[in-house]
């Protein structure tokens, strides 16, 4: 169908459509016809019939009350007849793989005119083609998500198999031999672990907390023990499905009675009779990707201490969806074992050995979390909100970037985001020159007292965000919507991984075992 002809109009013309029955308003340089509208506009009609709106400029009303996509859709694209004579749209929605301009809306290395020392063009050739398939793919799917609580569209999921992306955000290591990376822009023998912060971050903008867990965030952290300390028989039957995502899994350890705290489990593995299973019996809360995972890497408690075994969806397996504060597309899940049979070949690591199992996966998994929230909370506060909202929107009579207070939300705001990240950077170097035993003994502290003050710097900027976003930072539409549902599903950061308390004190114990023992004042 041939487009829509558009006529010129000058401002004097427009002005005299002022009136319900034949209402025209300015928007950008662009003429919109709001007559058969007008009736049906949710903010109501007096709104439009303003002598300051009808017939008028309405740029700046618009943008105090909307966000730029909603001109983008395709009920209103249709509302538009004309253009104003002499005059250029000047605002322009963001393309597909746009890099931001807004001020610390990006990283200080995909900013103009800056400098790192810890990416090469490799990294930005990742950066360039996950952000694009991040926009394509993953932000239509999470928003829609997001709202029905369905689990992310399959078709996703396989996109991203093709280009190896599940494999990819398990790191670096064996399990990439063979396979061709985004397309072959990274050699598996040359992927580092800031390839994987480039992708983890790129992801994040999809902007949706719980869609961000139910995109596999359960395998992310459920099939690295599997990796590396099962059989090569199990992970040969095992992994390829996973990565592949045509089986899921989730990793269970947390219960109602042991959260943070991994020695209180209660779920209990026995041997039976003949020693070739173990039967297993007790419940785990919490867990991630739980409702739809055909794998669960299970902590027991054992004879001789504590055990992990994979066990495979089956009967005495049943799971429940857990509600919480973020989307159930996540598919948050409170699983029971009842007399749950699993090989003894299942068993992950030594027998009795499960506590080092456990802790070893602690490093990659908040590492993992710390680079999400590094780029969450930069993006939701600069590049989707704070900074622009705060620009265009007026108060007092003049914009609120004008009112020092504001200000000094923002310079708080740059502070927490800048150091995070440059924190994260700096432990990301180190773990890509340090062996696994290296990094397991230098960097759990690091990596729990950076978890524990990203998150905590999160909660700051969401609650300042809301406070320069007023009502609408409590609203789930409109202007303030991903400043509500940061601000609603911050404390997950906060709490998944280990409790920021008790990061902090793991951090500062670890601290203190390399304290040398002639240190005097």
């Amino acid at each position: 169908m041939a487009s829509k002809q558009l006529r010129t109009y000058t401002r004097e013309e427009v002005a005299k459509h002022n009136k319900e029955d034949d209402l025209w308003i300015i928007i950008d340089a662009k003429v919109y016809d709001l007559t058969r509208f007008v009736g049906m506009h949710p903010g109501g009609i007096a709104a439009l019939t303003d002598e300051e709106t009808a017939g008028q400029d309405a740029t700046d009303q618009f943008f105090a009350l909307h966000r730029f996509e909603v001109l983008m859709k395709p009920q209103y694209q249709r509302l538009v007849i004309g253009n104003i004579e002499g005059e250029e749209a000047a605002l322009h929605p963001p393309s597909i793989g746009d890099i931001s301009k807004v001020p610390y809306a990006e990283p200080t290395w995909l900013t103009e005119g800056y400098h790192s020392p810890y990416y090469t063009e490799n990294h930005r050739e990742l950066q360039r083609a996950v952000r694009k398939f991040t926009d394509e793919y993953l932000i239509p799917d999470a928003q829609a998500r997001e709202e029905d609580g369905k689990r992310p569209d399959q078709k996703v999921f396989d996109k991203m198999a093709e280009l190896e992306l599940h494999a990819m955000r398990l790191g670096p290591g064996k399990h990439l031999q063979g396979r061709t990376l985004m397309g072959g822009i990274v050699k598996p023998e040359e992927f580092d672990y800031f390839h994987e912060l480039v992708a983890m971050q790129e992801m994040v903008r999809c902007g949706a907390r719980g869609y961000g867990d139910g995109l596999l965030g359960g395998k992310v952290i459920g099939l690295p023990p599997v990796l590396n300390f099962g059989s090569e028989e199990l992970k040969a039957r095992v992994v390829p499905d996973v990565l592949a995502a045509k089986k899921f899994i989730c990793l269970a350890i947390s219960e109602a009675h042991a959260g943070s705290d991994v020695m209180g489990l209660q779920t209990t593995a026995v041997k039976s009779e003949d020693g070739q299973e173990w039967i297993i019996n007790g419940s785990k809360k919490w867990i991630t990707n739980g409702t739809f995972a055909d794998y669960f890497t299970v902590g027991c408690k054992t004879e001789d201490g504590f055990t992990v075994i994979l066990v495979e969806r089956g009967p005495g397996v049943e799971t429940r969806q857990i509600k919480t504060s973020y989307s159930t597309t996540a598919g948050t899940a409170f699983i029971t074992f009842d007399n749950v049979r699993a090989p003894v070949g299942n068993t992950l690591g030594e027998e009795g050995g499960g506590i080092f199992v456990m802790l070893s996966n602690f490093n990659h998994e908040r590492w993992v979390m710390c680079c999400a929230s590094a780029r969450a909370q930069r993006g939701i506060v600069f590049l989707s909100n704070a900074f622009r909202w705060t620009s265009q929107r007026k108060a007092f009579g003049k914009p609120l970037n004008s009112l020092a207070t504001v200000r000094a939300k923002l310079a708080a705001m740059i502070q927490r985001a800048e150091s995070v990240q440059n924190w994260l950077e700096n432990i990301t170097y180190q773990m890509c020159n340090m062996s696994y035993k290296q990094q397991a003994s230098k960097l759990a502290g690091q990596i729990a007292l950076l978890k524990s003050y990203s998150t905590s710097c999160a909660q700051e900027t969401a609650r300042d965000a809301v406070q320069l976003f007023g009502g609408r930072g409590i609203t789930k539409t409109g202007m303030g919507r991903l400043i509500e549902h940061y601000h609603r599903t911050i404390p997950f950061d906060a709490l998944l991984g280990g409790a920021e308390d008790v990061l902090s004190d793991l951090g500062v114990r670890q601290a203190l075992r390399s304290m040398p023992h002639d240190a005097r004042l």
